[in-house]
């Protein structure tokens, strides 16, 4: 699937939030570079908010069939190397 210039790597822009939280806790920003950080991290937190929102709809519609399925416990695969 490619992916367009709208579309947004939820993990490149999770990092990229989580450094502009810690960029502006530091406090050395002038107020107008806080505000522009503050609405890139807007921007950003929003992106990350579709994308999972997303993902929880293909979720759905991937168990929606399987509505009387029943939980099981996880077992990791041995043959690993882990």
């Amino acid at each position: 699937m490619s992916e367009t210039k709208n579309e947004i790597d939820f993990e490149k822009a999770l990092a990229e939030l989580e450094q502009l939280v810690e960029t502006m806790e530091k406090g050395d920003l002038t107020l107008e570079e806080s505000l522009k950080q503050f609405e890139r991290g807007v921007t950003l937190t929003r992106a990350c908010q579709k994308a999972l929102t997303e993902a929880e709809q293909k979720v759905r519609i991937l168990t929606r069939d399987n509505e009387s399925a029943e939980l099981a416990e996880f077992e990791a695969d041995s043959d690993n190397g882990a």
